[in-house]
């Protein structure tokens, strides 16, 4: 069995989104939480093994793992208290990655996307270590009835978590994401992604992230480990 991540789908120029691939890989745990842990950049455009071992579901490329997934725990799972959609669309108009972005064609956050391409979140900060921003899911991202495939929730749990951080000065990757899925939202819902800065040591970064449908409803939370790259 292989999985091919798709150039549409990178983060950093040559590597899949973290998020998005996360997805991917926690889609063979079948758990209602997952943990995925990236151990090297997801490469685009090649077939990857997945193995599904006794411990865990791995993408190999070459004898080498890229990332791994185990049942995550999801009682460590904090939601980040949600603002309304003309508060989370005002704090998009700050968004820090329109001026400066590590990765500006990243799918989920990169400004440099034809609209329509990228999911185009652009998660500004709310000034108490929040951010937040507006997502509507395309049709491109959905099932014949129209509700959205659960790597894109994944994907949207993603970058709001790292710009919680001052990730265009201090460029960051994914490292690690535990991620547990309430309810997929439908095409064309505007949903509010919120992101959290849980904490900082050293190259690492503990984030949170929350989504929400058009009423209110959880869709899914996160929390993430954030790598510093090095210079």
């Amino acid at each position: 069995m292989t999985l091919t991540i798709a150039s549409r789908f990178r983060g950093p120029v040559g590597s899949g989104n973290g998020g998005y691939v996360s997805g991917l890989v926690a889609a063979y745990v079948g758990d209602d939480v997952v943990t995925v842990t990236l151990r090297r950049p997801p490469p685009l455009d090649v077939a990857l093994d997945v193995r599904n071992d006794d411990d865990a579901v791995r993408l190999v490329q070459e004898g080498e793992t890229v990332a791994e997934a185990v049942p995550g725990d999801g009682g460590a799972l904090s939601a980040v208290p949600q603002v309304s959609v003309a508060e989370a669309a005002d704090a998009s108009k700050t968004y820090a990655g329109l001026h400066k972005h590590p990765f500006p064609e990243c799918f989920v956050c990169g400004p440099s996307r034809d609209p329509g391409d990228g999911m185009s979140l652009f998660p500004g900060r709310l000034g108490d270590g929040r951010t937040a921003c507006v997502w509507v899911p395309a049709a491109d991202l959905a099932d014949e009835a129209g509700r959205v495939a659960a790597q894109f929730v994944w994907a949207a749990l993603d970058c709001p978590g790292g710009w919680s951080a001052p990730i265009e000065g201090r460029p960051m990757v994914l490292g690690r994401m535990t991620t547990g899925i309430d309810v997929l939202p439908m095409v064309g819902e505007r949903c509010v992604v919120m992101g959290r800065l849980l904490g900082s040591e050293g190259r690492k970064t503990w984030t949170a992230t929350t989504a929400y449908g058009a009423d209110g409803r959880v869709l899914g939370r996160a929390h993430a480990t954030w790598i510093v790259v090095k210079p």
